[in-house]
């Protein structure tokens, strides 16, 4: 696949003369490459649709172009079906204990403030919806259909996902990025980016920073303080409590993801060793929720 993916990535038409494409490590639905053209670098990622996880790349590049025009990400350089070309930045990726300091962290809820109400001013086209819980629902049916080693354990998820559902309750609409992961911060030593919208599609502000946390192991002081900076509001009571059902969520959707992944994927990558450690976060999680909501 990789080899493929090089070559295809070499012969794009974008390109002045010829290139030798360097693999860059950390993407899990993509192949991505360096390519040094003219003196300018790029990033080049391959990759198809992937219907099993609602992947469907006109989206990733619509949300790519509103994200560059909305002053948040690289420019797109060059598209076309399974191809997407960016300007590379120089920075550094961000990593888990980075986006836990607290200032750090305020910096980076200032970046999905921005995520969430100034990129659909730039959206052009159709655009997806992101609800956790109709993800799901889908993928609970893609394992039925499709087996897996988890398969038994789906009957218990799926009410639990209902329970979660209820608990949310009603929401705010905004443009979420849906996959904050700390290697999809970029800081260039005087500005932070957001890169990779694979997942990108309106959503509860909620899912956003459920994701942050859950993703980067905040402790519940840090939760916090990140709900009272985005609100303005203290944490508590009812805020506390959707925030708390929508973490789980987050939690869930990741060892889902990778429950579906493991007999879907064929990229190189250890996902069952991602679904234990993500099902062991997520029951740690809902411990903590149910004991929360009973309070």
């Amino acid at each position: 696949m990789s080899n493929q993916a090089a070559v295809r990535a070499a012969e794009l038409s974008c390109w002045t003369g010829p290139v030798e494409p360097r693999p860059l490590s950390g993407g899990i639905t993509n192949t991505n490459f360096i390519i040094e053209d003219a003196g300018q670098k790029y990033v080049v990622r391959i990759g198809e649709d992937i219907p099993v996880h609602g992947i469907m790349r006109f989206n990733e590049r619509a949300a790519s172009n509103a994200a560059h025009q909305a002053g948040l990400s690289p420019k797109v350089i060059h598209w076309e079906p399974g191809v997407l070309v960016l300007d590379y930045i120089e920075s550094k990726t961000l990593d888990a204990a980075d986006i836990r300091d607290p200032a750090m962290l305020e910096r980076i809820l200032a970046l999905v403030k921005r995520i969430h109400h100034d990129i659909p001013h730039h959206l052009e086209g159709a655009s997806l919806v992101f609800w956790v819980f109709q993800v799901f629902r889908n993928y609970a049916r893609i394992l039925q259909n499709d087996g897996g080693r988890l398969v038994t354990a789906l009957p218990r998820l799926q009410e639990i996902a209902g329970e979660l559902e209820r608990a949310v309750g009603p929401v705010e609409l905004v443009f979420g990025h849906n996959d904050l992961l700390s290697a999809n911060f970029l800081d260039d030593g005087s500005r932070l980016w957001i890169i990779d919208w694979d997942y990108a599609g309106f959503n509860s502000p909620l899912f956003d920073l459920a994701n942050l946390a859950s993703n980067n192991e905040f402790d519940e002081s840090l939760e916090r303080r990140m709900l009272e900076s985005y609100f303005g509001a203290p944490a508590d009571g009812t805020l506390w409590r959707s925030y708390g059902a929508m973490k789980c969520a987050s939690l869930l959707r990741e060892t889902m993801w990778s429950m579906v992944s493991e007999i879907h994927s064929e990229l190189d990558f250890d996902f069952v060793g991602y679904t234990t450690d993500y099902m062991q976060r997520f029951e740690q999680a809902l411990e903590t929720y149910r004991s929360d909501s009973s309070k």
